[in-house]
């Protein structure tokens, strides 16, 4: 199957997954949908902004979802109806329900900023880091039910 022919729903929130997310764009795969965390007060003054994934996004005019809750049946029948081929996730920051999982028919992987099995969870790079790493990398991954674990598609450093 040709990559611009994959339906590919993309979970990301912060900074690092802008990259990824422009990689796949310029890279012709077809994003029907962008998920990402709802917008959040941020700074002093508690302004509500979009998360950086989201205002990328919307320069391209790629649907965005930003569901409060990701076991909302509405919210699950929405993925359903983009019939999603892949879902790919970098640092979404929310587990993800395994009736999600479960909908792309190529299945779900994660980006994760770290070499795993070092530093799972959802600060990877900060704790390479405290702890004087002197090198990490990135993992891909499939994603099941328990937190940064599943079959390793690759690593790099």
């Amino acid at each position: 199957m040709e990559k611009n022919k994959i339906k590919i729903v993309f979970f990301g929130t912060p900074e690092f997954s802008v990259p990824i997310l422009e990689t796949l764009v310029r890279r012709n795969y077809k994003i029907v949908s962008v998920v990402t965390k709802p917008d959040e007060p941020i700074g002093r003054k508690q302004t509500i902004a979009p998360p950086p994934v989201k205002i990328f996004a919307q320069k391209l005019e790629i649907p965005v979802l930003q569901p409060e809750k990701l076991k909302d049946e509405n919210f699950t029948n929405q993925i359903k109806n983009l019939a999603p081929d892949l879902i790919i996730v970098a640092a979404y920051g929310k587990i993800i329900p395994k009736a999600i999982l479960n909908i792309p028919r190529f299945g779900t992987i994660n980006v994760h900023g770290s070499l795993l099995p070092a530093w799972r969870g959802a600060s990877p790079i900060q704790y390479a880091i405290l702890n004087g790493d002197k090198e990490t990398g990135v993992t891909i991954m499939l994603i099941d039910e328990e937190m940064d674990h599943g079959a390793l598609i690759s690593k790099s450093q």
